[in-house]
């Protein structure tokens, strides 16, 4: 999100309110934010003052540290502060590794149908180049039988309706390869507004709900047998990825695959999983 300077009339965060808030940050998303981090907390929150009228961020605490604003502010306190970067085909070497190595794998001597989940989804590139690739897997081995279903999740209901709608600009589709978009992409019928929105097909396969990785129980369908997680652990402290990746692995089938981004890893941690390939795991 673009930083925006702070307006004279409105005085900086004190010291006071900046632990309360990154005390609630940490404790909800799991990240940490030290106080080098004071600024871009500020710059973050300055749409939701102006939006709620509010002329200072002391006015902004008192709204969110009282019973009902915790019920209602929250959610859009915690969109502001979480970072959503994505692209279609990000790591590429992933999707090929899926449909060359961990789905043929999956279905060996079992159903046609596999589950996957997508993991800190953002503005749903991710599990819509999943769902493109799976697709093709398909089409490709027409009577094989096979089918698929993706749950996309994240904590943050503005990239969650971005991702539902599937409307992107095509310059963020120009990674996807040429037949790929032919086939699973719709052009606006107003050539003016360069725009492109997933076919609804694609978007049939996909179930985007939210979830904060932090709870104690997540509402997935388990056991799931692929879960996508990439560059989310990044921004968690080591003991808080191990518990998280703990808690994925009671959600994973056994000889399932777990994707992490490329710069992660799961060293040190005492895990049910083993390494198969680049940042790819799979559930022993």
């Amino acid at each position: 999100m673009e930083a925006l300077s702070t307006p004279v009339s409105l005085k900086r965060l004190s010291e006071d309110e900046f632990k309360k808030l990154s005390s609630l940050v940490n404790g909800e998303l799991g990240i940490k934010m030290p106080p080098a981090k004071r600024t871009l907390l500020e710059s973050r929150l300055q749409k939701r003052l102006r939006a709620l009228g509010l002329a200072s961020y002391a006015e902004y605490c008192d709204l969110l540290f009282n019973r009902g604003g915790m019920k209602t502010e929250l959610v859009h306190m915690l969109d502001l502060v979480t970072t959503n970067k994505t692209d279609f085909f990000r790591e590429a070497h992933h999707f090929e590794y899926l449909v060359s190595t961990a789905v043929p794998a999956l279905l060996g001597g079992r159903s046609q149908r596999v589950s996957l989940w997508s993991a800190g989804c953002s503005s749903g590139e991710e599990p819509y180049t999943l769902a493109m690739v799976l697709s093709e897997y398909a089409r490709l081995n027409q009577g094989a039988g096979f089918d698929f279903t993706i749950a996309a999740t994240d904590i943050s209901t503005r990239v969650l309706e971005a991702a539902c709608r599937g409307v992107y600009n095509e310059e963020r589709v120009a990674p996807v390869p040429m037949e790929l978009r032919r086939r699973y992409f719709l052009k606006s019928k107003d050539a003016s507004r360069s725009l492109v929105r997933v076919t609804p097909e694609l978007r049939s396969k996909i179930a985007f709900s939210r979830v904060n990785l932090m709870d104690e129980e997540y509402a997935i369908d388990a056991p799931v047998d692929i879960i996508f997680c990439r560059n989310v652990i990044i921004y968690f402290d080591k003991p808080t990825q191990e518990r998280l990746f703990s808690r994925f692995c009671e959600y994973m089938s056994p000889g399932g695959f777990l994707f992490i981004g490329h710069s992660e890893t799961l060293s040190g941690f005492d895990l049910p999983l083993k390494k198969v390939g680049a940042s790819v795991y799979m559930r022993q």
